[in-house]
């Protein structure tokens, strides 16, 4: 996956390090030159210098190619226009943004932009939601731990029982929308083609929760 870090902070760097370790394809763009000290002397992905909302520098990162947009600048407003000018101008399939104004997060969910606060839980939710690009976490509780997550249910996946999505003590199913009702289902209810269900998942559960849904079961 080609992915932009947009801001070389604390958030960026262990972000951006951490990816790269995972053997992504990786670029950083920072205003300040010396914002490079802050990623590993070893670190193999590429650093820029420019503003993370200059066209002309997002084309030299390779933003028509990339899959994946972080805005983590100290700057609400940059990272808003950095976010817009990913999603709207370039139609990266991925953007989220840090916002540090929690008064601000109306903005960015009418932009259908995720956003992220606080620096450890920055970087375990951003990975979390690359990882897990399918799914939509919507409230997380305690530190992280377990969260509710939505998904639009494949369509191989009708008419088999809901229950069989669940993992005992990972994955749980909790409500299902259908058309424009929703309802909690049953222990036999089956699947119907454009279901969207809600889950309850740990954090372990998540990858479980990917496997199961991207799972090609024969019927």
């Amino acid at each position: 996956m080609k992915v932009i870090v947009v801001g070389c902070g604390r958030v960026g760097a262990a972000l951006a390090t951490w990816l790269r370790v995972e053997g992504h394809d990786v670029h950083v763009v920072d205003r300040e030159p010396k914002a490079r000290r802050l990623l590993p002397a070893n670190f193999s992905g590429e650093f820029r210098t420019g503003n993370g909302y200059s066209r002309a520098v997002l084309c030299a990162a390779g933003i028509e190619h990339a899959d994946a947009f972080i805005a983590v600048t100290s700057g609400d407003n940059s990272n808003i226009v950095a976010a817009r000018t990913a999603k709207e101008y370039y139609r990266v399939p991925i953007v989220i943004a840090r916002i540090y104004d929690p008064r601000r997060a109306d903005i960015y969910r009418d932009l259908g932009i995720p956003t992220v606060a606080s620096v450890r839980w920055t970087v375990q939710r951003i990975h979390r939601m690359l990882a897990h690009r399918d799914l939509s976490p919507e409230l997380t509780f305690g530190s992280g731990e377990t969260m509710l997550v939505r998904s639009e249910l494949p369509a191989w996946f009708a008419g088999r029982q809901l229950t069989e999505l669940e993992v005992d003590g990972e994955v749980r199913l909790v409500e299902v929308t259908r058309g424009s009702r929703s309802f909690i289902p049953t222990a036999v209810e089956p699947a119907n083609p454009g279901d969207r269900i809600s889950f309850i998942a740990s954090a372990a559960g998540m990858r479980r929760l990917q496997a199961l849904l991207d799972k090609e079961w024969s019927r």
